[in-house]
């Protein structure tokens, strides 16, 4: 039935007794989601699902022009940077108000860093701060303070850096940037990232648990013009195939997981379905986790054999070709991609040969976690059934997203993670974002996102030593730096690098975008710049 109602949008129409909805430009554009959001607080949050969310409520110093790359100010109105590379003035917007009504100054930045680098507030974010003077101190309790940041008056604050950081502009783009009130923090406690209060384009209003999140346009939004919306809507607990029903019924404005794996070929064979798919390039790459810290994964001949016995092809196949295999960790867009590393061969004869030499000649047992969300549990079966090849025998824990982080933020809390749902997305389009977080030390914490729990003191030192290769004229020994560390990394095998993935984001025929924003590389959803068209 879903396939000939796919062919036949009036047809199904009729069939379902739906309608399609009417909106004036404006408007209120809905989102469907499977899994709820676990929190909308900046200096915690780190997933994709509210990361776009927490974007629209909170403003940072710096953003991205919408749809790009490319760096602009934002709560800044412009800013200055030492001819060393190590002092960054930032001028703020006056008059810019939080939701609650009171003027954001720049005693609020500082504040708000802080509390994203100290230990107590346990978010995944502290290592992106790692280059303001005083981060050691703070994040080794010497202080409470960053003596580096420095609040020259109400609208006028100023990083002073251990050395000079590339990446430092960016990072005052991300959501552990956001500029968040203290009285707000103060008030809600633990339950802040539950009643968010930022200065960004949209006003958090509602949130019924495992049913909806309501956000409405902030009038009072530093960017005259902006947001395009009325608000935004944002229900749970849908599956993607209803989500998609109900897109075509005129009810649902933007598939937030996707289109379904099992239906893909039917929406992209049908003239009108494809008409409003959106495509663009992703910085992305999925990947296996393999925790190091936990036996037999501490052996890298145990790590080879399971790169090895993947079959990646197959993989594709089941998310239909939407992805290219991967082989390392940057994806081929992102500066840094080495195009003539080889990495592991498919090999399951040489995988078993590995596993013998390691002392596992019969294999062993383990557990893979995954997502709940289709296809990620059929990814891991494939997975599941190609390690069966060489005696390695996986235990499939499916579960909801928010959980799946919470087991690789503990050291003994999963051997391996297919990051599916969650995979690694750039925060900023620069090769260093793929470490930090993910592959360095500093994510290798309680609550991090280096799943692998892989740590490297040597590639820490290089990769700082690359990140304070900020002149123009260094770039490209910069970036040649980066190809380094991360191949060196894969010959380690702390991950599986599975595919790169496309982005196809299907819309109902009243939204109002470019490709470019639809499938904003930074924003994933870019509610901010997006747009209804009045209905029929």
């Amino acid at each position: 039935m879903l396939k000939r109602w796919l062919r036949n949008g009036a047809l199904a129409l009729a069939l379902l007794g739906g309608t399609a909805l009417s909106a004036q430009a404006g408007g209120t554009l809905v989102i469907t989601f499977k899994d709820d959001v676990t929190t909308l607080d900046p200096a915690i949050g780190y997933d994709w699902q509210n990361w776009s969310m927490i974007k629209s409520v909170f403003s940072r110093l710096m953003d991205y022009k919408p749809g790009t790359t490319e760096l602009e100010p934002s709560l800044a109105e412009n800013y200055e940077v030492a001819p060393d590379g190590k002092t960054f003035t930032f001028k703020i917007r006056p008059g810019v108000k939080f939701h609650n009504g009171r003027e954001v100054v720049a005693s609020d930045v500082k504040y708000s860093i802080e509390r994203a680098v100290d230990p107590k507030t346990q978010g995944p974010g502290a290592g992106f701060f790692s280059s303001i003077e005083g981060f050691e101190d703070l994040t080794g309790g010497k202080s409470k303070e960053l003596k580096g940041i420095e609040v020259v008056d109400d609208h006028t604050v100023r990083f002073h850096l251990s050395r000079p950081d590339a990446t430092f502009l960016h990072v005052m783009a991300i959501n552990f940037a956001g500029v968040v009130p203290k009285e707000e923090v103060e008030k809600w406690g633990a339950d802040f990232g539950k009643h968010p209060v930022g200065s960004g384009p949209f006003i958090f209003k509602e949130w019924d648990l495992g049913q909806k999140l309501v956000f409405a346009k902030n009038p009072d939004y530093f960017i005259k013009g902006l947001p395009k919306l009325d608000g935004y809507e944002v229900e749970v607990g849908q599956e993607p195939v209803v989500a998609l029903l109900r897109l075509q019924r005129g009810e649902v404005d933007l598939a937030g997981d996707g289109i379904p794996p099992a239906k893909f070929n039917d929406v992209m064979n049908d003239p009108a379905m494809s008409a409003l798919v959106a495509k663009g390039q992703q910085l992305h790459t999925g990947y296996i986790s393999l925790n190091v810290k936990m036996k037999p994964f501490d052996n890298l001949k145990v790590r080879q054999a399971i790169g090895m016995a993947i079959n990646k092809e197959r993989v594709l196949r089941v998310i239909n070709n939407r992805a290219t295999a991967a082989n390392q960790p940057l994806p081929p867009a992102m500066p840094g991609y080495d195009k003539d590393y080889k990495g592991l061969a498919y090999d399951v004869a040489g995988a078993k040969k590995l596993l013998a030499e390691a002392g596992y000649p019969n294999g062993f047992e383990t557990t893979l976690f995954v997502a709940n969300t289709d296809p990620q549990p059929r990814i891991a079966q494939a997975v599941q059934q190609d390690l069966a090849a060489i005696g390695v025998k996986v235990a499939i824990k499916a579960l909801a997203q928010a959980n799946v982080i919470a087991a690789g933020g503990q050291e003994d809390g999963a051997p391996m993670i297919w990051s599916g749902g969650m995979a690694w997305i750039a925060d900023f389009p620069d090769p260093s974002n793929f470490y930090g977080p993910i592959l360095g030390c500093a994510g290798a914490v309680p609550g991090g996102w280096n799943w692998s729990w892989y740590c490297n003191k040597a590639i820490d030192d290089q990769a700082i030593e690359a990140d304070s290769m900020a002149a123009p004229e260094q770039k490209e020994a910069r970036i040649e730096k980066w190809k380094k560390i991360f191949t060196t990394i894969q010959d380690d095998e702390p991950w599986v690098p599975l595919f790169n993935e496309n982005r196809f984001v299907l819309h109902s025929a009243r939204v109002k975008a470019s490709d470019a924003i639809l499938t904003d590389p930074v924003y994933l959803v870019n509610y901010t710049n997006l747009d209804l068209a009045e209905g029929k």
